[in-house]
């Protein structure tokens, strides 16, 4: 049986289309203190400006050193400039998480009775009730439906209920986003396959497609009605979507689509979604429901089967290593108890502020709103007190290892990066500790942005921006050469 995170892994790495690219305690002061001007004129830091140069960008580099057992800040250059953190923001949200969940925190999936079982039939209502867990997958559901014939269910005399508003129905996370893009899904109370639903199509020989849209997992492959989609024939847009009270419904430009392929496309009724899938798999254990009802108060009921998530620690290792968008709006969601994304963007805004001094703004969990800023200084404020008192994210953290000029890993290298990157078009990131066998704890933050390019794309170019892959690369280059020089001279 494969693990949750191999899946996770599989459901992330995602497909193409044919033709189109689709679019991942100091001991002297709390507050790192620079220690003299070292931003340009000394031989170390002008080495520094020198590839930054080299990089050739465009906008702005932002970036700090500090020795984190003391404070002393070993480099930096305009580092109080506030800046998008994309995926950045996600090491903030784990540490707000962990602050207001605590690291044994778990989603409950459950599935309740409203009244007796008798001759094999629940006398009354069945109810399908969510917690907003992130990470519940199509064989976890399966799974769940088994449990409940186990317990001897065949039917119901009452509805099949859904409750999904343990969290704010968020239909997507940034608006300025294009419609087809699954790192954009709609987060509520119920989730599944990262709301995402598996999109295949395969040209017939006579003519016309194939289509296919289903929940698949490694051992079920449940076919999907509430989301639709038809072939039309056209160049652009690639896809439309409209959503109906009960479905979705897409359209895709036959020009795009080659002989055969597949993608994930994202869910906008998540809710219903999930319902609709549960009813499947439950049917194929020979238990047969009416059709879904939505409820927006939570009934009570004898519970009859549950899914339990992972621990809140592993649920953010893995956030932290896919930068899955929709568990951090999950997890951050229900760490602030907000009833809007903006409302719990500026309560984890808030948090951070009175937790750490820091003057950030917050639009959402994720980093994929824009309008977000914070600065590398601040950035590395956060690490520096977090790990001081006992809450650093270290190990959570994903391993990135050295590498050379050319961004090459280097293998075997006895000095260990660990780190959380952020990717927007033309705004890089990355925060986190370069850690050699012996020496110094350095804690970091690169930021890289050239903002009036990354506003000036129209929302169809957001996907797959002109220039945009060759930018990251050279940025990122940039962030490996500067970690590299860092580690030579203070590590």
């Amino acid at each position: 049986m494969i693990s949750r995170r191999l899946l996770l892994g599989a459901l992330l790495s995602g497909v193409t289309l044919r033709s189109l690219a689709w679019a991942e305690p100091p001991k002297t002061s709390l507050r790192p203190q620079l220690r003299g001007d070292r931003s340009a004129d000394t031989p170390v830091s002008g080495s520094a400006d020198r590839l930054v140069d080299a990089a050739k960008l465009g906008g702005v580099v932002s970036y700090m050193v500090v020795d984190r057992a003391t404070g002393t800040v070993l480099e930096a250059r305009e580092p109080q400039l506030r800046l998008p953190p994309a995926s950045v923001a996600k090491s903030v949200t784990a540490l707000y998480a962990l602050d207001r969940l605590g690291p044994t925190f778990r989603y409950r999936t459950r599935v309740l009775a409203t009244g007796p079982i008798v001759g094999g039939i629940v006398q009354g209502d069945l109810v399908l009730v969510g917690s907003g867990d992130p990470t519940l997958q199509t064989d976890q559901l399966g799974d769940l439906a088994a449990s409940l014939a186990a317990r001897g269910v065949k039917g119901i005399t009452g509805h099949y209920l859904t409750w999904d508003a343990a969290l704010p129905r968020i239909e997507r996370i940034d608006p300025d986003q294009p419609v087809q893009v699954g790192y954009n899904p709609a987060v509520g109370g119920l989730n599944l396959n990262f709301n995402r639903v598996h999109f295949g199509w395969k040209k017939a020989s006579g003519g016309g497609w194939g289509l296919a849209m289903d929940a698949r997992g490694e051992r079920f492959v449940p076919q999907v009605r509430m989301a639709r989609v038809k072939v039309v024939e056209r160049d652009l847009p690639v896809f439309t979507y409209a959503a109906q009270a009960t479905e979705e419904d897409w359209t895709v430009a036959s020009t795009a689509l080659g002989k055969e392929g597949s993608r994930w496309l994202p869910v906008r009724l998540p809710g219903l979604y999930v319902a609709e899938v549960f009813q499947t798999l439950v049917k194929a254990q020979g238990i047969k429901l009416p059709p879904v009802q939505m409820v927006a108060v939570e009934p009570a009921g004898q519970e009859l089967a549950a899914l339990e998530s992972e621990p809140l620690t592993e649920i953010l290792r893995d956030m932290l290593k896919f930068s899955t968008n929709i568990t951090a709006e999950a997890v951050g969601l229900r760490a602030s108890g907000a009833g809007d994304l903006a409302s719990s963007g500026a309560a984890m805004t808030q948090w951070v502020q009175t937790r750490f001094g820091v003057q950030s703004t917050f639009v959402d969990h994720s980093g994929l709103g824009s309008a977000s800023r914070i600065t590398a200084a601040d950035m590395v404020k956060i690490f520096v007190q977090a790990k001081a008192d006992g809450a650093g994210l270290q190990p959570l953290l994903r391993e990135l290892g050295m590498r050379d000029d050319k961004g090459k890993a280097i293998k075997d290298h006895p000095v260990r990066v660990v780190a959380k990157s952020g990717t927007l078009n033309f705004v890089s990131g990355l925060v986190g500790h370069v850690l050699p066998p012996k020496g110094k704890d350095l804690v970091f933050a690169i930021f890289s942005a050239d903002l009036a390019r990354r506003d000036g794309l129209s929302t169809a170019q957001r996907e797959s921006p002109p220039g945009g892959p060759e930018w990251t690369q050279r940025a990122r280059r940039l962030q490996g050469q500067l970690i590299n020089r860092w580690a030579a001279a203070y590590a």
